[in-house]
């Protein structure tokens, strides 16, 4: 199902926004521009279909912490410093530090997880200060993973979740997913990663004590989506996370569309650049969600995926 956000109003045309007045957007990244390629492409996108083009009344200044989340800060300054009219970025811990670098530019989040739990903003109605942006339910939506991992190995007796401990949205998914498991009769273990060089001793303690891996969704994740794949095939540990983890080979996919979000967040830009106050600018929710079932890689772990789940997929792939 395609991804759906709630806009509080229709964009005008493209060419009615079109401004003689050259904008600086700056992005604060967690991960790398390669890593990230799709991502940044849907938010070029966003912004071309909303009337901006590049070298002519907009520049986009990018800044990258390479998955080492404790650069975040320091980019972030770098940005305020270069004063651009809004800052965007991904994630709890860009968007924290985003948040703590400046009180006055304005900050655009995308898929932000939980933003009023972290403390991120007062509220999803009212957000506050200078940021708003998008999110989707973050702790439900990880939960749920394992209700689909479930439903697709029977037999699943022990899961782990692979959550990255420089992430604080993780806290509140972890209670969560700690219930579902209860709920569900089956073990639940964690696995802590922080950078991508801790991910092999991560998934190595999972197959200690589980039998499949829940990934948690968070920037340095997606962006070693392979990473994670590959050595999750290496230890016979079937996966569940968001899109790219299927798209890499892992075994199911439920979650929200993050090139679309990224697409979509453009709105609160263009609203923003044309003097609309972002605190007033009530926080986007993801609606729906994508289910993908990697059959290949089914195969390659001996798994029959019940009929039942197969209908409910979005999409295979064979």
């Amino acid at each position: 199902m395609a991804l759906v956000l709630t806009l509080l109003d229709p964009p005008l045309p493209a060419e009615a926004q079109r401004t003689s007045r050259a904008y600086r957007v700056g992005f604060l990244g967690a991960a790398s521009a390669v890593q990230y390629a799709r991502q940044i492409e849907a938010m070029r996108k966003g912004l071309r279909d909303l009337g901006y083009a590049e070298g002519r009344n907009l520049a986009i200044e990018y800044r990258w912490a390479e998955g080492q989340y404790e650069r975040l800060h320091d980019l972030a300054i770098e940005l305020v410093r270069l004063k651009v009219d809004v800052i965007v970025t991904h994630g709890t811990p860009g968007s924290r530090a985003a948040k703590q670098a400046t009180t006055k530019i304005p900050i655009v989040m995308v898929a932000v997880g939980n933003p009023d739990e972290t403390g991120l903003v007062q509220s999803v109605a009212r957000p506050g200060g200078n940021i708003t942006g998008t999110s989707f339910f973050f702790s439900e939506l990880n939960a749920k993973r394992l209700q689909v991992l479930k439903d697709a190995i029977p037999g699943l007796a022990r899961v782990a979740a692979l959550t990255n401990s420089g992430n604080p949205a993780h806290e509140s998914v972890l209670a969560a997913m700690k219930n579902m498991a209860r709920n569900l009769r089956v073990d639940f273990h964690t696995a802590a990663a922080r950078r991508p060089e801790d991910i092999d001793a991560a998934l190595g303690l999972a197959r200690k004590s589980a039998d499949a891996v829940a990934v948690i969704d968070d920037g340095m994740f997606i962006a070693n989506a392979q990473q994670i794949v590959d050595l999750a095939a290496r230890h016979q540990l079937p996966t569940i996370g968001s899109r790219e983890l299927a798209d890499a080979g892992g075994l199911i996919a439920y979650g929200v569309d993050f090139p679309e979000i990224f697409r979509q967040s453009m709105t609160l830009v263009d609203r923003i650049l044309k003097g609309a106050d972002p605190g007033n600018l009530p926080i986007l929710q993801a609606s729906r969600f994508e289910l993908v079932v990697n059959l290949k890689t089914a195969r390659a772990l001996g798994l029959t995926i019940p009929p039942s789940l197969l209908l409910r997929a979005d999409q295979r792939i064979e």
